[in-house]
């Protein structure tokens, strides 16, 4: 026995140095930003060409069209702000673990070793090693030596309710997190729908002004064929070529349009910028929004997790404030300690020691303490009162603004379009009238520039259209129950 627990004792003495120098040697590497981000970036698609990461690829393909569904499951999935939402969740779990430690006994083993020629400590070492010699000098008893081994547990009997406040507290948080992460997502499902109908809208611009183009272009043919037979003027000639250069002018800002709008959309689906996306041409989103603006404020009250989140920040709160008060309660602890101790690990049963002990704390004055953190948590219950009171109505203005911005966006489109048609009726008039020769050019190219203006107004219009309904839609809250994402 001895030998095998100096055995024991020597291991465990060369596991330690050799861990404490492993760990120093290694410790550079360990803690380098590539090292961290290797072992822990398991998370997210890596769309740097087509490589991915531990992450299903049909989910993160861009190698194909990508269609705005499949674009909002990229962005839940690979989006940092979702990523990061995800990882708090995590973490307020792991502290609902934490919590819930206190409801079980906690043991535990140790082994020491220690050397004195204090009186106090040597005599009781002594008598725990059942080896107190009768002559013993208790004023002076010598050095000593002792290993003692054992194990130890105690278990908590009552602390004024603290372990559950804690644990409830703990539940709570989780489900914040989780409310938390719900409200990014509704607002990142409607941000991808504003950036897949910008690039979408810069697709249709560079359409029109292509088809400009080719229409000047047309006419320009047209005139050098009547100048050469001097049927035509000089200066239509160059009217036209200004008109040229202008739509050109035009493809070229249209063109970096849809570029800034590509590589705002690809950095909300957390891809680099860099990054090429051809993007589908999807029905728009088919879900039904009351038609009541009342009713619809009613219905976000009851959805939007925003609103959710403050109160459960706020039983938090009330919790805390009774676990604040539970600092006036005493505590009672079961613990409980088996040893033995021997001055050369020579343990046997004979000299074995138990101890057990119902112990009670109970803090009569604290410098008045406790009085402030009940006071604490009772302002703190007062704020968030005021906070979920000013979440209701900011909730109802967005709810507001939102319809309203629906209700111009609409009146915007049927106007456009009304525009459009009247513009084409007009320009295909000027042209007939200017192949005759009784239209000037200037007057041509008047009708096809307000034809392509009134085409570039409806097509904003209708797109500036279905993203305020996206909007309604994230101000009611429907994204965050995965209404049409899925």
């Amino acid at each position: 026995m001895k030998m095998l627990f100096r055995s024991l004792w020597l291991r465990v003495c060369i596991l330690t140095l050799y861990v404490v120098f492993v760990f120093g040697c290694a410790s550079s590497h360990r803690y380098s930003y590539n090292s961290i981000h290797e072992e822990y970036s398991n998370g997210a698609c890596v769309l740097d060409g087509l490589q991915q990461d531990r992450v299903e690829k049909s989910i993160c393909r861009t190698d194909k069209p990508v269609s705005l569904k499949e674009a909002i499951r990229i962005s839940l999935v690979n989006n940092p702000d979702s990523n990061i939402a995800a990882a708090k969740i995590k973490k307020a779990e792991a502290m609902l673990q934490q919590s819930e430690a206190g409801f079980y006994p906690y043991f535990g083993f140790y082994t020491e070793y220690s050397r004195g020629d204090s009186p106090s400590s040597s005599l009781f070492k002594t008598i725990d090693q059942r080896k107190l010699a009768p002559d013993t000098d208790f004023n002076n008893p010598g050095v000593y030596g002792n290993f003692e081994t054992g194990v130890q547990g105690r278990l908590n009997l009552f602390n004024g309710g603290r372990d559950i406040l804690q644990q409830g507290i703990a539940k709570r948080g989780v489900e914040i997190q989780h409310l938390d992460r719900q409200r990014v997502e509704n607002a990142l499902v409607a941000s991808v729908i504003q950036g897949y109908y910008n690039c979408l809208a810069a697709e249709d611009f560079i359409k029109i002004v292509n088809k400009s183009i080719e229409t000047v272009s047309e006419q320009l043919r047209i005139m050098n064929i009547r100048f050469a037979e001097g049927g035509a003027l000089k200066s239509d000639i160059l009217t036209l070529n200004v008109r040229l250069a202008m739509a050109k002018e035009d493809l070229v800002k249209s063109r970096n349009q849809m570029k800034i709008a590509k590589a705002v959309l690809a950095n909300i689906m957390g891809i680099s910028a860099d990054q090429d996306i051809v993007l589908t041409r999807d029905a728009p989103f088919s879900y039904k929004i009351p038609g009541d603006c009342t009713a619809c404020m009613v219905e976000a009250v009851g959805k939007r997790p925003e609103l959710k989140k403050v109160r459960k920040h706020l039983e938090q709160s009330r919790m805390a404030l009774d676990m604040a008060r539970s600092g006036y309660l005493p505590r009672v602890d079961l613990q409980g300690k088996y040893y033995v101790d021997d001055p050369d690990m020579d343990y046997n049963r004979d000299r074995e020691n138990w101890m057990a002990a119902v112990i009670l704390n109970w803090d009569l004055f604290t410098g008045f303490s406790t009085r402030g953190e009940k006071g604490k948590a009772s302002a703190e219950l007062e704020e968030l009162l005021a906070a979920d009171r000013k979440t209701v109505l900011d909730i109802k203005l967005d709810v507001k603004t939102a319809y309203l911005e629906l209700e111009a966006a609409e009146a915007r489109l049927e106007v456009a379009q009304s525009s459009v048609e009247m513009a084409e009726e007009s320009l295909q008039l000027v042209k007939k009238q200017f192949d005759g020769g009784s239209a000037t050019v200037t007057r041509y190219l008047e009708a096809e520039l307000a034809r392509n203006t009134a085409q570039t107004r409806s097509t904003a219009a209708y797109y500036d259209r279905e993203t305020a309904f996206a909007n309604v839609g994230r101000a009611i809250g429907f994204f965050a129950e995965g209404v049409g994402t899925n």
